[in-house]
């Protein structure tokens, strides 16, 4: 495959050499909107950038016909907007709060875990709590956004509250800390006066997420519309 880089920090550059590794051509690698010049002969752009600029980054490789692999997070108030457009041009889009084979497999025991405690639900405090490195720009993580909404899914709360310190019935406390080059840690945490029931997930580094971004990528081909990772992975 051709493939577009758009935003080159470090999961840019992680995606560039994975790519490489599965003999993929890296056509083009920009920090900021390509114009459409620029664009010809690109079978797919994978883009990890800013959530100030994703829009654009989105809406110029549709309007190209260019299937978009999305992993920017902090912009999920306009995931339906984009979703809109993805049908208006007759698109191709996937997004993932994170690529990571590994994690996605997280999101099952998470579904999995809360469809079992909804019966128990108001015997159980819920805690996630995220770490990651201090420059990121998102808080909370939408990994723990994504990780929360299933929970809230199957009933076990009814909302998420960021860095709440009182624990409260009805509220998943979203806890984010931003410290040193974490990469990415996410904890679940049910609490009872009975006993404490505890799943986590770590990411040791950047090349789990850009190999799922990659797959995404190879898997979109020829297909139309609008995907998730889970619909990759199934």
């Amino acid at each position: 495959m051709n493939i577009a880089i758009i935003g080159y920090g470090k999961m840019g550059k992680t995606v560039e050499r994975i790519a490489k590794k599965r003999n993929h051509v890296i056509k083009i690698c920009v920090d900021n909107t390509p114009p459409e010049y620029i664009l010809k002969n690109i079978d797919v752009a994978i883009e990890f950038s800013h959530p100030n600029s994703v829009i654009n980054n989105i809406k110029v490789c549709l309007k190209k016909h260019i299937p978009v692999v999305c992993g920017t997070t902090g912009w999920f108030n306009k995931l339906d907007y984009v979703k809109t457009i993805c049908q208006e041009k007759k698109g191709s889009f996937l997004y993932a709060s994170n690529f990571s084979i590994g994690m996605n497999i997280f999101y099952k025991m998470n579904q999995y875990l809360s469809k079992l405690l909804h019966p128990y639900a108001n015997d159980y405090q819920v805690t996630i709590e995220e770490i990651h490195h201090k420059d990121k720009v998102d808080k909370p993580s939408g990994t723990a956004i994504s990780l929360a909404n299933d929970i809230i899914k199957n009933n076990v709360k009814k909302k998420w509250e960021l860095d709440c310190q009182e624990k409260k019935e009805e509220s998943i406390s979203i806890i984010s800390r931003r410290m040193g080059k974490e990469i990415g840690t996410h904890s679940i945490k049910y609490e009872s006066e009975i006993d404490d029931i505890q799943i986590s997930h770590k990411a040791n580094n950047r090349d789990g997420f850009a190999l799922g971004s990659v797959i995404a990528a190879e898997w979109i081909q020829n297909k139309k519309g609008f995907f998730s990772m889970q619909d990759v992975l199934n």
